[in-house]
């Protein structure tokens, strides 16, 4: 615990240590109560943020995950109460909301503590409210009354402003908070941390940035090669500051010598032929049991397997629960199933054999779990609470458990150095390996934690060995305006006001600092043509139109080659397809140079003409127009037999015979004309050449040099130059370019045009309360009533087209209901089409596509039908649906319709509908946990 009084080690300090301490104590006292109150002494970069906040500054915090970040939030809201202020302490994902929720609420009780996520309001008045990070942007542009008496907001995880499709929310809600309202930023380790501290000091003013790359529990690296545990690095202090990091010589030669002796996976060597090298038998890596017991012998438990697969993850239960793998004793099992019954006890009951409920329980009480975005909320977040509390000592887990949620483990294992990323598989970047592996180590718990990368065929231990040992992790802004944020900027602030808030955000900031050095070359390449055009002799100008003109002629040149190449080409393809059987031709050269007689014409009714031909030298075959610097003629004509054999030696040397004796002599050779004289244009270039006051210069080819280096970097510094305009001001341009769409299909007045007096029509205003991927499509398909037939069912089935979007390994075409959803669909279609046109025009980013996918079974279910029927339904679609994925999908429909429903109100047609599917669809394990 930090303690003012005990600064220095010595359990004695000098009455100097005692005095610096007592200053300490009365110059931050909130601090001092806040510490006295922990159970840990505090680390120097907790204590830096903690004073810098009390101090009166905003503050960003990087530090590794696992550090203890969050000390620092904590205590803003410590002093929001000690002040009477309001503190909101934003999350990005529900999950975490909820754990810091119950945390805050351990701790200062339920009266005090809120919580405000998507599907889930809980005294939203509170002096201290936790919530994600949308819904404070959200209440931001709505002018919410919740944002009075606001003191401090906590933005954990602040570095998922690089993500690219919800990163601008951070930035929007950065940049629209009260000047008064002080930001502390919680990141994980990025490279650039000074650079986002200086935007923040910018935009935010005052800005203490505290960063700390010490782990508080040191993480060995470690590969499994086979059934053997290999560190990564040698040595003993590998951990020392400072310290070369040497690949352990032994981790080597092992993975050399078993990469000798067999093929990498899915690889056989060749076999069947006489002398071929041995077959190659395929890597067989140790059974995901194997693993999970060698970690437990060595006492490296609980552990996290990160696997990057959903049916992996659930593979690897199922393998262990089969191989009767068993990690808990009967104390354990008893905690587990009263944590089971009270997270899951308002599950409906006859849902829970199509939720795998049994099974899922069984491999609880063995400690196993899986965790991944497929699994029904209640199952993971049991999970998260049995992993805390150490009731699980496995779980096999997809990369979206790194993603914030607290659960330590004493190990992590990478089954894999690949994941598929949605389009392709990549490889994992050191900031992935890094957040991965992060989670290892347990501190006040673990003396160290352990990073385990399992080997086989393929994977070098430098390549490990560069990830583990990386340190630079950029933070990229991901911001771009979209239309619901132009309109609610519009309509808070005016275009213009819009516009520089734009170009202060971390985006246009981190892309003005890109062309710095751009800028710099371009002053270095001004400053060097001045230098080019003073060695040059003479009249420069003069000398710039001499070039040109030299540059004309060359064009001009090229010009009539390429255009004399194409007419003799047409030319000679018309003379070949005028040729008869017994035509006798001279081909003009290469190996088949002289007479040759056509036996075949050659005609194509689609190719040129290729006709066939003997030569005087007995040889047969094709020609083709490449072969004809200039149209055929036929030189005479020979008789020849009706069916010609031209495989037989006899006939071709028959017909040679005959062309021989023909009496038919070659050409003479022909000049070739290229046509350039005989050109006007050409001819004048080249008098007003010899005419030029240049042209008879004693200099002039030096100065011509000269010129050239002129013109090469004056066109390279207007291309750097492009590029900095295309930077500079590129969001602003983006927002007029998204306002120009916007006053063409009336959601802004026309008064936007340019007077300043920005307007938000109606259209425009139900915009402003439209939070979705394809805001302006749902604005649209409201404005043009497209929906206005369809009943709650219905409407449920067509919104879920904006929302739902299918996973990229699922097969089968969507079912869409009957009535009057078909036409509904199409309508919302053509209304997407019309709007991607503009959009293209416009040079603005495409909506996504509506999908169909999960139409029908949110129609199914917004009927009233069991979840049994509604996922067997969706199977025997062909369309692959998780219980889980089923429930965050309909939430998210849900959303939709709320926000449809509180735009156009429960008088409107369509408003009602919502409503009233809102209530159709929040039932049963959709309703579950979401009070």
């Amino acid at each position: 615990m930090w303690n003012p009084d005990e600064v220095a080690s010595s359990p004695s300090p000098s009455p100097a240590e005692a005095y610096a301490a007592s200053l300490r104590r009365g110059k931050y006292p909130q601090l001092t109560r806040f510490a006295a109150e922990a159970s840990f002494e505090f680390d120097d970069f907790q204590i830096r943020g903690c004073e810098a906040l009390e101090g009166g500054h905003g503050v960003l915090v990087c530090a590794p995950t696992g550090a203890g970040k969050t000390v620092v939030g904590e205590f803003a809201v410590h002093l929001a109460l000690a002040e009477g202020r309001k503190c909101f302490y934003t999350t990005p994902i529900k999950a975490l909301s909820n754990q810091k929720y119950a945390d805050l609420v351990a701790r200062y009780g339920p009266d005090a503590v809120g919580l405000l996520t998507g599907d889930t309001s809980i005294n939203g008045n509170a002096q201290v409210v936790v919530m994600t990070t949308e819904v404070l942007r959200n209440m931001l542009y709505a002018g919410s009354s919740t944002i009075t008496d606001l003191g401090y907001v906590v933005m954990d995880e602040v570095h998922y402003l690089a993500d690219r499709f919800r990163g601008a929310v951070w930035e929007e809600v950065i940049l629209h908070l009260p000047e008064h309202v002080r930001v502390v930023g919680l990141s994980a380790t990025v490279s650039n941390a000074e650079e986002f501290g200086e935007w923040l000091v910018e935009v935010r003013g005052d800005t203490t940035v505290v960063v700390d790359e010490h782990r508080p529990v040191p993480l060995w690296q470690h590969m499994l090669v086979g059934n053997r545990l290999l560190d990564l690095f040698a040595g003993e202090d590998t951990h020392a500051p400072g310290a070369e990091l040497r690949i352990n010589p032994t981790l080597l030669r092992r993975t050399e010598e078993v990469g000798r002796l067999h093929a990498p996976a899915g690889l056989r060597g060749p076999r069947g032929r006489r002398g071929a090298p041995p077959r190659m038998p395929r890597y067989r890596p140790p059974s995901r049991v194997d693993v999970v017991e060698q970690l437990d012998r060595a006492g490296l438990l609980p552990a996290i397997v990160f696997i990057f697969s959903r049916a992996g993850c659930d593979a690897a239960v199922g393998q262990c629960v089969r191989s009767g793998l068993r990690l808990n004793g009967p104390a354990e099992v008893e905690e587990i199933r009263r944590i089971i019954e009270e997270r899951t006890s308002d599950l409906p009951e006859g849902d829970l054999g199509v939720l795998g409920y049994w099974e899922w329980r069984e491999a609880l009480e063995r400690g196993i779990a899986g965790h991944h975005a497929g699994l029904l909320p209640a199952f993971k977040e049991t999970v998260e609470e049995l992993f805390v509390r150490g009731l699980v000592k496995v779980v096999f887990a997809t990369e979206t458990l790194a993603l914030g949620i607290n659960m330590p483990a004493r190990t992590v294992v990478l089954e894999r150095l690949v994941k598929y990323n949605g389009e392709a598989h990549v490889d994992l970047t050191p900031g992935e390996y890094t957040q991965l592996t992060g989670r290892a180590g347990r501190r006040g718990i673990d003396v160290e934690g352990h990073a385990v990368v399992a080997w086989q065929p393929g994977v070098d231990p430098k390549q490990v060995a560069g990830l583990a040992s990386t340190r630079t992790y950029p933070l990229r802004s991901s911001f771009r305006p979209g239309y619901n944020m132009a309109v609610n900027l519009v309509a808070q602030v005016g275009a213009a006001e819009a516009r520089e808030l734009l170009e202060q955000s971390f985006a246009q900031f981190q892309a003005d600092r890109s062309v710095v050095g751009t800028a710099r070359r371009i002053e270095r390449n001004k400053e060097a043509l001045k230098g080019y055009a003073a060695a040059i002799t003479g009249d420069f100008e003069e000398m710039l139109e001499y070039v040109e003109l030299r540059a004309k002629i060359s064009t001009r040149e090229k010009a009539l080659s390429r255009q004399n190449t194409a007419v003799r080409r047409a030319g000679t393809a018309e003379s070949l397809e005028k040729l008869r059987k017994g035509d006798v031709i001279a081909v003009p050269a290469g190996r088949r140079a002289g007479l040759a007689v056509v036996v075949d014409p050659g005609l194509d009714p689609i190719r040129e003409p290729r006709p066939v031909v003997v030569t005087e030298d007995r040889w047969s075959g094709p020609l083709s127009v490449a072969d004809f610097p200039a149209p055929v003629e036929a030189l005479g004509r020979i008789k020849l037999p009706k069916h010609i054999e031209l495989r037989s030696p006899k006939t071709r040397r028959d017909i040679a015979s005959t062309l021989r004796n023909a009496g038919i002599s070659l050409p003479g050779r022909q000049k070739r004309r290229s046509g350039a004289n005989e050109d006007g244009e050409l001819a004048a270039l080249r008098r007003a050449l010899r005419s030029h006051p240049c042209h008879g210069l004693a200099e002039r080819e030096a100065n011509l040099r000269w010129v050239e280096r002129y013109q090469r970097l004056a066109a390279e510094t207007q291309q750097l130059e492009r590029k900095v305009a295309a930077t500079t001001h590129s969001l602003a341009r983006a927002f007029d370019r998204i306002l120009a769409l916007l006053g063409e299909r009336g959601y802004l007045g026309p008064e936007s045009a340019g007077d300043g007096e920005d307007r938000v029509t109606e259209h425009g205003r139900r915009l402003t309360r439209l939070y979705s991927e394809s805001d302006l499509l749902a604005a649209e398909c409201i404005r043009h009533g497209v929906w206005r037939k369809l009943g709650p069912a219905e409407l449920a089935a067509v919104v879920s087209t904006l929302v739902f979007e299918a996973r990229r390994d699922t097969a089968g075409e969507p079912r869409l209901p009957g009535g009057a959803v078909p036409e509904a669909w199409q309508e919302t279609v053509k209304l997407w089409v019309d709007l991607t046109e503009d959009e293209r025009r416009h040079r603005l980013d495409r909506t996504r596509e509506p999908d169909a996918g999960f139409a029908w079974p949110v129609y199914r279910w917004a009927r009233g039908e069991s979840l049994e029927k509604v996922l067997t339904a969706a199977e025997a679609n062909g369309q692959e649906l998780s219980a889980g994925d089923f429930v965050r999908w309909s939430r998210q429909v849900i959303d939709l319709l709320d926000q449809i429903r509180d735009v156009l109100g429960k008088a409107d047609p369509v408003g009602a509908a919502a409503a009233d599917a809102v209530k159709a669809l929040r039932r049963g394990v959709v309703a579950a946990g979401a009070a």
